[in-house]
């Protein structure tokens, strides 16, 4: 083979080589992540719905559930994904204090979210409530809880990222965690809403 033919081969190498978008891997592997989430929770609602009406004795969802301070915590953790947007529409617009205190925001409106979700249970088992009273509590506290424990390590992640904002400003890896973390809070949004819906509404009326 000739020096030309050589170098015309590795020039076409170069030049066909596939672009991969910086990043691009990162955001794949955290939609599979939330597919893989998504069935979890659909799981739990599966079996809520199977147990859903197995008391044991115990109180039903008429009994036990405040449908004002649900709806009133719903209300907190879609006005905090709302907050959310607003600090990634700064974080377009290169704000970087308008993009922290957005998501401190974000973060105060989910532990507030959490707060009141800890009181209800405290309330409940207080009542007598408690997971083992009944299949119906044991499904409802499991997924509830676990979306619980959701929202709380979106919390962490908050956190996380206000300290690496500080420290790296809106650097293009930062923005990609942003954006993952924005999938994350919305996903537990939409998760809520059918929590409320399937679980609270339905089952006061």
């Amino acid at each position: 083979m000739s020096a030309t033919s050589m170098t015309d081969t590795t020039t076409f190498y170069v030049t066909e080589e596939e672009h991969h978008e910086a990043g691009g891997a990162t955001l794949l592997g955290f939609w599979i992540y939330l597919m893989s989430d998504a069935l979890i929770f659909a799981t739990l609602f599966a079996t809520y719905g199977v147990l859903s009406s197995n008391f044991a004795g115990g109180p039903s969802p008429r009994e036990i559930f405040e449908l004002p301070l649900v709806a009133l915590n719903t209300a907190i953790l879609l006005v905090s994904s709302i907050t959310y947007g607003f600090s990634m529409i700064a974080m377009q617009e290169g704000k970087l204090g308008a993009t922290k205190a957005w998501l401190a925001i974000t973060g105060l409106l989910g532990a507030a979210f959490v707060g009141v979700e800890l009181y209800e249970f405290s309330t409940l088992i207080h009542e007598g409530a408690t997971p083992q009273t009944s299949a119906f509590l044991s499904a409802f506290f499991t997924l509830v809880a676990t979306h619980g424990l959701h929202v709380s390590f979106g919390i962490l992640w908050l956190v996380v990222m206000l300290v690496q904002l500080s420290q790296r400003g809106l650097h293009p890896e930062n923005q990609r965690r942003l954006m993952c973390l924005s999938m994350f809070w919305h996903f537990l949004d939409v998760v809520w809403i059918g929590v409320f819906t399937f679980v609270y509404l339905l089952g006061v009326l």
